[in-house]
């Protein structure tokens, strides 16, 4: 295996920060010398311009304000679509006599500006193309309720495209959870720093297109606000998979074995094993029930499979190995639990999915290693928590640290927005589709991140550029051939051509010729 690699490599990522954090830099900003009605105005600017950039064509628009500064950015907003041209409907959640400080002068441009006022009623009909939703921001605590919960039915009920300001209303700026009902966006325009709960969780289902603008700030210049998370990019795969050696051989890309495929499940390991071949490990070895061997063999020669009746039979396999991947179809009999309490002796990477997780939470729950990577679902995560997966989806962040300081290493929070918590923090996947809502899909990416850290990238960049890989060969494979029907087997081939960055074939045939490869 080559040297372990550590993570050198610094790339700037997105910041993601908590709403209290965002809260904090606007008020730097305006304490700094930018009036606050100023930066409101940049905000409705932004939105605006990001409107026009969506929809070039609107000629008309329904605004609905709520209050505060987020209902004070729909008013601006509506001045500045008002000036251009454009027919508003400007709707108020909240009386214009009780707004105060910058959302009062906003209402009153916006007046000033010609734009009528229409009380909220429920059944009201919008005028406009397109909805802005500028009700509820970041500050919102506890379940939506009310004439914003009305509203907010309205807007989605519409089937109009809408236009969020800053995050849309109903959606928890911290931890992408939905308070009881949220605006479903087609577009998300956010300001001054970016926000996790725009990320993870019900977000990628609400948020639509999120376009991230500064105003003017840099979040960055302030050491003392660190990032809740950073969001993954593309641009890491340049960085953390550079060209191979000229002069390389199998016996430097690393040896992984897979233990999985106990009597009856034979295909989860297999997919695992696949994944980590295609991947680039020199070397994949799987230990599996007996019963699956020839159909392991007939699929995949490359990997050298060892039918075992159980552990006694193990013998040195894993003391030959550099990583370990245990968990895929290894169930929680006898023949699984004896699999895993081996891996969990040797003093090799691990990586732990399924019911190999399953067992480390019924049987080893007091057990703690830096050397292992964890690849919960939202249920799995609850068990090792000792919560439901309810209660870890109300707060993926705070689950997925919590995983991470229990059990140490890694841990791979999986669900729409993956989150990866490891010792020098938190990053957000935002690629993955939901063509990937089906079997398989995690034990391709234990073999991922097997094969990844069997050619010597340190932990935690393993774990970031793993989940990345996993998720963009899906979106890969959604772009060729659509989301529905996408199974784990698929994705193998496309991930073979996401780690080889640079390489921009016109054609490639996946494994048993049938489908065609579309390059990015």
């Amino acid at each position: 295996m080559s040297g372990n690699r550590s993570n050198e490599i610094q790339l700037n990522l997105r910041p993601l920060y908590r709403a209290e954090q965002v809260r904090e830099l606007d008020r730097r900003t305006i304490a700094g010398g930018v009036e606050g009605f100023a930066l409101m105005q940049r905000a409705a600017t932004a939105a605006w311009q990001s409107l026009k950039s969506r929809w070039p064509g609107v000629k008309r628009i329904s605004v609905l304000c709520g209050g505060g500064n987020n209902g004070g950015d729909g008013h601006v907003l509506a001045a500045l679509a008002a000036v251009a041209g454009v027919q508003v409907q400007r709707i108020a959640l909240k009386s214009p006599e009780t707004l105060e400080g910058d959302a009062a002068l906003a209402a009153e441009m916006a007046a000033a500006a010609g734009v009528t006022l229409e009380p909220w009623r429920k059944g009201i009909a919008f005028s406009g193309e397109v909805v802005v939703d500028a009700l509820l921001g970041t500050g919102l605590e506890g379940e939506v309720r009310g004439d914003f919960r009305d509203a907010i039915e309205a807007v989605n009920a519409s089937g109009l495209p809408v236009l969020a300001i800053d995050i849309p209303s109903g959606l928890a700026a911290d931890t992408g959870a939905e308070l009881g009902v949220a605006v479903r966006a087609t577009r998300t325009v956010t300001f001054i720093g970016d926000k996790i709960g725009l990320h993870t969780g019900r977000a990628p289902a609400l948020t639509g297109e999120v376009h991230f603008r500064a105003l003017g700030v840099d979040a960055r210049g302030h050491d003392d606000l660190q990032p809740e998370a950073e969001l993954l990019d593309e641009k890491l795969l340049q960085a953390w998979l550079p060209p191979r050696a000229r002069d390389a051989h199998k016996g430097a890309m690393g040896h992984v074995l897979v233990l999985g495929g106990a009597p009856g499940f034979g295909g989860a390991a297999l997919l695992a094993s696949e994944a980590a071949a295609r991947l680039g490990a020199g070397k994949v070895s799987l230990v599996t029930a007996p019963e699956h061997v020839t159909a392991c063999l007939s699929y995949r020669p490359e990997v050298m499979v060892h039918g075992l009746r159980g552990v006694a039979e193990l013998g040195d396999l894993p003391a030959m190995a550099d990583v370990l991947v245990v968990g895929p179809g290894l169930g929680k009999a006898a023949w699984g639990q004896g699999m895993l309490q081996a891996a969990l002796t040797e003093s090799k990477p691990l990586v732990v999915d399924a019911d190999g997780l399953n067992l480390l939470a019924s049987c080893f729950g007091e057990l703690r290693r830096d050397d292992w990577i964890l690849t919960p679902h939202p249920g799995e995560a609850g068990r090792l928590l000792g919560c439901s997966a309810a209660e870890v989806e109300a707060d993926r962040p705070a689950a997925a640290r919590e995983l991470q300081r229990r059990y140490g290493g890694v841990a791979v929070l999986k669900g729409a927005g993956t989150l990866v918590a490891g010792p020098e923090g938190m990053t957000v996947c935002p690629y993955g589709n939901p063509g990937m809502a089906s079997g398989g899909m995690g034990d391709v990416l234990s073999g991922i991140l097997g094969a990844l850290l069997s050619q010597g990238l340190a932990l935690e960049i393993a774990a970031r550029l793993g989940v990345m890989v996993h998720a963009m060969a899906g979106d890969m494979a959604a772009r060729s051939a659509g989301e529905r029907g996408l199974l784990a087997a698929d994705l193998a081939s496309y991930a073979r051509v996401i780690v080889n960055p640079g390489f921009e074939p016109g054609l490639h045939v996946l494994a048993g010729g049938h489908d065609a490869l579309k390059t990015r």
